[in-house]
């Protein structure tokens, strides 16, 4: 049986200001990765799914959540899962559809609750995400009103669910 690294974080480990603390705060973010990879894998995951949710939470967590959030991974802000699933991700990937997204949605619920049996994050912050996960109807609805966007169709759009936090 796989053992995975006995890191612990505290949320403070994920605030950043700097560069510096940024790079570290990526680097916490890899370590979390890892251990949310074997963890999977210790629950009778194929090593290959919990690939695809490992690199799906990274693409969350570093990419949206990090950089273009410049958001602490262990404090989920209400609202934050909807504007990634249903503007940023629709506005960041080049053809945007509902089997990648829900891809991605699994991961966050995945990785969250890793992350509440880790102690990083509560029960209600748990249940804000999970809450947020569960409305695929309309991030369905934002991708294909996205696709079928014509003129100046993006403001209307965009101001239905907008990409700012």
């Amino acid at each position: 049986m796989m053992q995975s690294p006995d890191t612990e974080f505290e949320h403070d480990d994920f605030e950043f200001d700097t560069i510096d603390e940024e790079l570290l705060v990526d680097g916490r973010c890899q370590q979390i990765l890892k251990q949310f990879y074997l963890f999977l894998q210790q629950q009778g995951m194929a090593a290959e799914r919990a690939s695809e949710l490992a690199f799906s939470a990274d693409l969350y967590l570093r990419d949206y959540l990090i950089d273009f959030g410049r958001q602490n991974i262990a404090r989920p802000q209400p609202g934050i899962v909807t504007k990634f699933a249903g503007s940023w991700f629709i506005t960041h990937t080049l053809d945007p559809d509902f089997a990648t997204l829900e891809r991605h949605l699994t991961a966050i619920s995945e990785l969250y609750g890793f992350m509440h049996r880790q102690h990083l994050i509560s029960a209600d912050e748990l249940s804000l995400v999970l809450k947020e996960v569960e409305q695929p109807g309309f991030y369905r609805q934002r991708i294909d009103s996205f696709l079928n966007l014509t003129g100046d169709g993006f403001v209307a759009w965009d101001a239905e669910c907008p990409v700012a936090l």
